[in-house]
């Protein structure tokens, strides 16, 4: 399941669901709480898979994202105002019109492997530098 970015940063590319953790709620419910404002669906259970940290040249802020799988939900696939969600198969995910270091990491994450990586974009179409290894993670990124 991906949606399609409807406004903000990344708008017009498909993604993942996500934003930023609220004061008092851990990455994980942040995660939870996401996928249902964005989706309409609940995960009863989250495994995290990955960690990535990106770079835009000459903005000093660094993006920390952490990655989700989920083999199950509750509840129906619905549109929201931010993401257009839509399923894809496995041999048809729509790596053209996603991020650049999407087809870079995300077969890990269908091999259901865990990894760490860092991505330098120039602008959001070139990648100037990459790492990427697979890692060991906890499900919960407070331990």
């Amino acid at each position: 399941l991906l949606g399609l970015k409807k406004r903000g940063f990344g708008a017009g590319k498909w993604n993942g669901f996500g934003g930023e953790v609220e004061p008092g709620e851990t990455i994980t419910q942040a995660a939870h709480r996401e996928l249902q404002e964005e989706a309409g669906i609940v995960a009863p259970v989250l495994h995290r898979r990955g960690l990535l940290n990106f770079v835009f040249e000459n903005d000093p802020i660094e993006l920390e994202v952490h990655v989700f799988r989920s083999d199950s939900h509750d509840g129906e696939v619905t549109e929201s105002e931010e993401m257009l969600p839509k399923w894809f198969p496995v041999s048809n995910i729509p790596f053209e019109s996603m991020w650049l270091d999407d087809k870079i990491w995300f077969p890990l994450l269908l091999a259901n492997k865990s990894f760490k990586g860092r991505f330098v974009f120039r602008g959001h179409d070139a990648i100037i530098s990459s790492s990427l290894s697979e890692s060991s993670l906890d499900d919960d990124p407070t331990q």
